[in-house]
């Protein structure tokens, strides 16, 4: 059973930052996606800091200002150098997660590069976790780099998918011979922003990561694809094999109403 959107993005303004890869020609507001959840009986969810604002997180801080924290929560988008009371002030307002973009040739943090490291165990000490968003060619390879991080490493949308076939997945490949999968959890949206249709790839993915390790997210409000999605796209595949009351209260310390 579903009971939260694990990632929408919400916004009131657009003020995109230079070199923006896509700004959208409307506002998302946050009452728009309560009145969807509420018609979907979704009980509630992360706001996921939006790519075209960069890393100025204030519209996801003053979205999450108005939320009941035991339900909704947040995950920012931050430099690697951000110091160590910002990442806290971050956490004392909600925020959960950091999400590294790394999609479109996008550097790759060195995990073993000592300011990684550092921002990484912060993270730690805050009780926050990382999210990655990466093509699942270049995710294949930065697996095993990943599962070394001490924090719970969340796989964005399915691991954007390159193939047809599950068992000729790079991704879900390099998942099955990663020596420790402990780390990884894995959020279940945004099935056209990969290059494949993911939905055959539910039964492969659980076999690697557990159904108490997943979360579903609507990818709202679509950026991009708002012709072709819909809120609750992909809701329908997964409620049957996915409770998320485990993996939401982990990650994001939401709790079942």
């Amino acid at each position: 059973m579903i009971q939260f959107d694990c990632h929408a993005h919400v916004y009131e303004r657009i003020q995109s930052v230079a070199g923006a890869r896509y700004v959208p020609d409307r506002p998302a507001p946050l009452a728009a996606w309560r009145a969807l959840q509420a018609e979907h009986g979704i009980r509630g969810g992360v706001i996921v800091q939006v790519s075209f604002l960069g890393t100025d997180n204030s519209q996801l801080l003053a979205a999450l200002a108005g939320l009941d924290r035991r339900h909704f929560a947040g995950v920012a988008v931050v430099d690697l150098a951000t110091p160590e009371h910002k990442l806290a002030v971050l956490a004392e307002n909600g925020v959960k997660a950091v999400r590294w973009n790394l999609i479109s040739g996008a550097p790759l943090p060195h995990v073993d590069d000592p300011a990684t490291r550092r921002f990484v165990d912060t993270l730690a000490a805050l009780g926050m976790h990382v999210e990655v968003q990466l093509e699942s060619g270049r995710l294949a390879d930065y697996l095993e780099p990943l599962s070394t991080l001490p924090v719970p490493v969340v796989i964005d949308h399915l691991g954007l998918p390159a193939s047809p076939d599950p068992a000729r997945e790079p991704w879900l490949e390099a998942l099955s011979i990663c020596r420790n999968r402990d780390r990884f959890f894995a959020k279940m949206s945004a099935p056209y922003r990969g290059r494949a249709d993911p939905r055959p790839h539910l039964e492969r993915l659980l076999e690697l990561v557990s159904a108490d390790r997943c979360v579903w997210g609507s990818d709202w409000p679509h950026t991009r694809h708002d012709d072709v999605a819909t809120y609750a796209g992909y809701l329908a595949d997964i409620s049957d094999h996915v409770d998320d009351a485990t993996a939401a209260k982990v990650l994001y310390g939401l709790e079942v109403q």
